[in-house]
């Protein structure tokens, strides 16, 4: 594995580096077969890899002490040391000679490589021969080159980055042995390091809002099934029951299905995501880290040790697996799952029939979601699997059998939305036939919101808005919750409900049994926004940016932080302790819990 996701991240390292020297060897002109040229383009070839080589064999001396590879913040990190130039020769020419002398070696080999590959003009009969195939030539391999450089040929593939080394990985640590340094330069030329903060005295911090969390389980553990169900882009305005106000009580939306499932369940009809990307809702819901200005899976913390509510649960027994009906690797999902500890992933390759691909993201929700239960009937109990779904995506396309099945309502992805509900609908009557369902407690919710129609959903905390549904079969979860909660307090929750009792890392909270100092966390325009009881605040640049009563005032359009100023005082409280709590565990890489106390990993000293 580890060959092969360093083949994969060389790669992409390889065309990033020389790009500039491919396309100068393809340009569809017959001046780069002359001398000139091609000494210019040799030197630039050996620049650009020497520069790559040094870097790499700079890690083998610095990755010691960060136990990371090097990232683009490594230059502001020593811009203001005075003495660099006399730091940087004795780190080349005393303390790592031998690593000198290696580099210079295999300078002078990649030379002589470089030398024994003569470059000939081609013969053409004819210009027009020469003309008309150079450009298809160019084309060809400037596709290769962007292929290269993304980690693949499919559509679904983002481009790769830090994180989707886990894939290829036992553990998290060894993510540093498959990527090389110059990728992880490029990769985090964007990435900005967190700035430390000090709002408040350690010792006060945790009494404020501590992320490490102690349980104190009121009984045995309880060995049940869990399964946790993400919904693409299921925004709480479709779902009919929770919007009973909606349209003056009039709104029925597009989900009769989960509607009915609602009435048996314990609802949230406050609940709120934490980012509004997929791969900002996944480590939200199963990992308990919002995303935060950007998604923790694209950060500069990527590669940090995580938990996870499976990763969690596998250590107590539990089969664990992760469901998502897309290509294998599509938005670094598989990639994820495996740094989060889940052993299974059950994507496109392992489905196995292509007849039931929609053409664009995957496998249709409706057969997919047979399939996992179908996978769920032979695994051994207790289990921990999870599932995202995908057909209520961009572009709303429905398969050829349900076209004009699904009320169309007023946005195209209503139609999909009710394909789903009645994918779902089928999944509950399949699982509903084997012997694990009344043992198992199920979590549906959404990664994140989407289009709006009604205007209290275009705010800026309705744009957050997704349902929350827990259903135990047995009947011990039943009613409606209208405190505010969020995408990382299910993780902490799924735990307290069964009884775990070890301590564990979780920024969100138990909402079964909320304390006075809860709150709703996330971040949009790059400002931060709280939700606690019937208030939300915008807090950016070290100051607060607006609150409202957003039960009072749904549309947001009344400024209360003149006139509130207990309520914004204590808001700004919490908002501060959170990022102070965020920033500090992400840069101390302490996000998981060893008997009893927080891992984290070395840190230079200069």
């Amino acid at each position: 594995m580890f060959l092969a996701g360093g083949f994969k991240f060389d790669t992409s390292a390889i065309f990033y580096t020389n790009s500039l020297f491919i396309l100068s060897q393809v340009l569809p002109f017959r001046f780069r077969y002359g001398r000139t040229y091609q000494k210019v383009s040799a030197w630039i070839f050996y620049v650009i890899n020497a520069l790559a080589l040094a870097l790499n064999m700079g890690d083998i001396a610095y990755y010691p002490f960060t136990l990371k590879r090097t990232t683009f913040t490594v230059f502001s990190q020593f811009s203001n040391e005075e003495n660099l130039g006399s730091l940087f020769i004795k780190f080349i020419f005393v303390d790592y000679w031998y690593l000198c002398l290696l580099f210079i070696a295999m300078i002078a080999g990649m030379v002589w490589m470089y030398r024994r590959i003569e470059v000939k003009r081609p013969y053409f009969s004819s210009k027009l021969m020469y003309y008309g195939s150079s450009p298809i030539a160019m084309l060809l391999v400037v596709w290769l080159v962007i292929a290269g450089m993304r980690g693949g040929f499919k559509h679904s593939t983002r481009p790769i980055t830090i994180s989707n080394a886990g894939e290829f990985v036992e553990n998290v640590s060894e993510i540093n042995v498959v990527i090389n340094t110059p990728f992880s330069i490029i990769r985090t030329l964007k990435a900005k390091p967190l700035p430390k903060v000090q709002y408040f005295a350690d010792e006060d911090l945790d009494s404020i809002y501590r992320p490490v969390k102690f349980p104190q389980p009121k009984g045995a553990f309880k060995n049940k099934n869990v399964v946790v169900l993400i919904l693409e882009s299921y925004s709480r305005e479709y779902l009919g029951g929770f919007n009973k106000n909606l349209e003056k009580g009039k709104y029925v939306g597009y989900t009769p299905f989960l509607d009915s499932l609602k009435k048996v369940s314990l609802s949230f009809n406050n609940a709120y995501a934490n980012g509004r990307k997929s791969i900002e809702g996944l480590p939200s819901v199963t990992s308990s880290i919002p995303g935060i200005n950007e998604p923790f899976i694209l950060s500069y913390y990527s590669a940090n040790k995580i938990s996870s509510l499976g990763g969690l649960l596998k250590a107590k027994g539990y089969h664990t697996s992760f469901f998502h009906g897309a290509p294998n690797g599509s938005m670094g999902f598989s990639s994820y799952v495996k740094m989060a500890g889940i052993e299974h992933y059950y994507g496109m390759n392992e489905y196995k029939n292509d007849k039931d691909f929609d053409g664009m993201w995957g496998i249709w929700d409706e057969p997919f979601l047979q399939y996992m239960a179908k996978n769920l009937d032979s695994f051994k109990q207790p289990f921990y699997s999870n599932v995202f779904t995908l057909s209520s995506h961009h572009p709303f396309k429905l398969p050829s059998q349900y076209e004009g099945k699904f009320p169309k309502g007023t946005l195209p992805v209503h139609q999909n939305v009710g394909y789903t509900d009645m994918a779902l609908r089928k999944f509950f009557q399949t699982a509903s036939k084997s012997p694990w369902y009344k043992n198992t407690l199920f979590v549906i919710t959404a990664d994140h919101s989407s289009l709006a129609w009604h205007d209290e959903y275009k705010t800026s905390i309705g744009a957050f808005a997704v349902p929350v549904i827990f259903f135990d079969p047995s009947g011990d979860l039943k009613g409606e919750v209208d405190e505010p909660v969020q995408q990382i307090d299910i993780m902490p929750t799924v735990l307290n409900y069964l009884n775990y009792d070890k301590p564990y890392f979780a920024f969100g909270n138990d909402i079964l049994h909320r304390a006075k100092n809860d709150f709703v966390i996330n971040t949009i325009d790059n400002k931060y926004q709280i939700v606690k009881g019937d208030y939300v605040m915008q807090w950016g640049d070290d100051k607060v940016a607006g609150l409202y009563n957003y039960r009072k005032d749904i549309l947001m359009q009344k400024d209360l932080s003149a006139s509130e100023l207990a309520v914004k005082n204590e808001l700004e409280t919490y908002v501060k302790a959170f990022i102070q709590q965020y920033n500090k565990n992400m840069i101390n890489n302490s996000l998981v819990v060893v008997d009893g106390k927080r891992e984290h990993r070395l840190s230079v000293k200069k």
